[in-house]
């Protein structure tokens, strides 16, 4: 055990009262504990596995303003997912930055009655958006940001002059719109990046991963799950935000003989990681959005040096741990030849997969796009209130969370003592302007090669400086292997300082080696060799956490490694 687990539950053992439990450590529940704990509350998080583990480890990586929302009537939504990408863009500008997004357009006036067929109740797939509906929306789009333009405005283009710029898209279409939204580059690590903003600024507050929150005698008792050690707690309320598990969590909560209706209607969204230079040339750093020949729409973007591709919407009835199966990569790959026709891909260019589950609201749409990414909250009554948060998406998550934590003030008589609107996320803070001077000034300050800055800057922002500052006093700044961007005292650092538990923390959220494709055999060995030395892992407990790594690689996301196979592959998973 690290001694920052250790600490953080010796704090619930010496003082167990808390004045709010939040239970589920996605980006719902990491931002409503950030946001009631700079109130001045006592707040505790339980994650039942890893920060960001579960829906808010699968999403597109996308932060945006939702434009086919308005198709949906959602104008309100669309002004908050704005307001909150904008926010994002300055507040965490070392991982969210903006995405120029393009529209082939195949038509003029398709699609004109979309949104009023959604107004009248309509729950069937769309008709092809033409031209004239994707101005209006674009327009709309643009005027909701007009006071606190951060980003361009959009602009349309004719077949030809798309052509000039994109020379292998479709030559179905007769225009393109491009617009500007955004995208995040480590979504697992701003969640975390959240806790140690919390644990500074609000430090009687506490936030644990692997353990669980169970009802005991009227309040309620942590388990550690991984010491199974139990800690008896109390809270004045409960905010549940376990996302696509929120029912389950509700009926273990709630009184036996209370039974609500179904709050969470789930669907199951896959993407893919493509090795594809050809295609990453394509793109010309542009995000394409656009319809599959289902109504349902779909992207490719550039992300991490790979191409990013997805996504499906599949509805499923109960909550689990999913991936990408053959069908959904066909169904990926099949959209990306509709744009791209003269761009060979093939699913042995697939280098990572994965999927999670949208906890949406429970719909009866039979056409899931038409299902509301909109947020609520539901409150249970009891001794102890309960506050379920429904829904939301990423790129609102700080919206709903000031939502939540506003309702829980107003129950608990709190008042609230300050915004976060404009509050810098980890390495936000004092993240210089303009392009290429923090590394620059990491270079000036420490002298690490100028891809070395680079990599740390993109991955970590303004707290660069605190890990060089590690890597000096600890003379270990190697590289892992040969180009590997990341270092020995690195992990090592994330390790520390970081909430790390199992080796799959740091190969699968902590940093962009697996997603990237760059894993091996040998520079797992490496990472677990390193990690054994602060968490006092025996050679079994090493053996079992790299076995179960690459049981969860192979089983969830399509990455097979052998000896013979250093770099990631990925294969077509059979159905179990």
């Amino acid at each position: 055990m690290s001694a920052q687990r250790h600490n953080s539950f010796q704090r619930i053992r010496d003082n167990g009262a808390f004045d709010v439990i939040v239970i589920g450590g996605g980006i719902n529940g990491l931002g409503v504990y950030r946001e009631l704990a700079l109130q001045g509350l006592r707040v505790l998080l339980v994650e039942r596995n890893d920060f960001c583990s579960g829906c808010s480890a699968a999403p597109s990586r996308m932060i945006h303003g939702g434009l086919r929302y308005l198709e949906n009537g959602e104008f309100d939504l669309v002004r908050e997912s704005l307001a909150e990408r904008d926010a994002l863009l300055r507040n965490a500008p070392h991982m969210v930055r903006p995405l120029p997004t393009t529209i082939p357009i195949t038509s003029l006036f398709s699609g004109l009655f979309n949104a009023a067929t959604s107004f009248l109740g309509g729950s069937g797939k769309p008709s092809n958006r033409g031209a004239l509906p994707i101005k209006a929306g674009l327009t709309l789009y643009d005027l909701v940001t007009r006071k606190r333009r951060i980003l361009p405005k959009h602009k349309f283009r004719s077949a030809k002059s798309t052509w000039r710029q994109w020379p292998n898209l479709t030559r179905k279409l007769l225009f393109s719109a491009t617009y500007y939204d955004a995208w995040i580059s480590h979504p697992e690590r701003l969640g975390v990046e959240l806790i140690t903003d919390t644990e500074k600024l609000a430090p009687e507050s506490v936030a644990v991963n692997y353990a669980e929150l169970n009802p005991m005698d009227g309040a309620f008792s942590v388990t550690d799950r991984e010491a199974g050690d139990q800690f008896p707690v109390t809270a004045r309320a409960v905010v549940n935000a376990s996302g696509a598990w929120l029912d389950e969590v509700i009926a273990q909560l709630s009184p036996q003989e209370v039974k609500p209706t179904p709050l969470v209607s789930g669907t199951k969204g896959s993407h893919l990681i493509l090795h594809n230079p050809a295609l990453l040339k394509a793109l010309d750093g542009h995000m394409m959005y656009f319809e599959n020949t289902d109504g349902r729409v779909c992207i490719v973007f550039p992300y991490l040096g790979k191409v990013l591709a997805g996504s499906t919407d599949i509805r499923v009835t109960a909550a689990s741990r999913t991936r990408c199966e053959p069908e959904e990569m066909d169904y990926i790959l099949a959209s990306l030849r509709l744009i791209f026709p003269d761009v060979p891909v093939s699913e042995d260019e697939v280098v990572f997969s994965y999927s999670g589950i949208r906890p949406l609201p429970s719909s009866d749409h039979d056409f899931t796009g038409r299902i509301s990414r909109g947020h609520f909250t539901h409150k249970i009554d009891g001794t102890v209130p309960q506050f379920c948060m429904v829904g939301g998406k990423w790129t609102t998550f700080r919206a709903f969370a000031q939502q939540t934590a506003d309702e829980v003030l107003a129950e608990l008589d709190e008042p609230r003592k300050r915004d976060t609107i404009d509050l810098p996320i980890g390495g936000g803070a004092d993240y210089p302007a303009g392009d290429g001077a923090m590394a620059r000034a990491l270079m000036h300050e420490f002298s690490p090669s100028a891809d070395r800055a680079e990599h740390l800057v993109q991955a970590y922002g303004a707290r660069s400086r605190e890990l060089m500052r590690f890597s000096v006093a600890s003379e270990d700044d190697q590289a892992l292997a040969a180009d590997c961007p990341y270092t020995a005292s690195e992990i090592r650092f994330l390790v520390q300082q970081e909430h790390v538990v199992h080796l799959s923390d740091i190969v699968l959220r902590r940093t962009d080696l697996a997603i990237t494709g760059r894993l091996s055999l040998s520079l797992i060995d490496t990472i677990a060799d390193l990690m054994a030395k602060d968490l006092d892992w025996n050679q079994d407990q090493m053996a079992a956490e790299r076995a179960t790594l690459l049981g969860e690689l192979e089983k969830f996301h399509g990455v097979l490694l052998s000896e013979q196979e250093p770099n990631a592959k990925s294969r077509r998973m059979e159905c179990v």
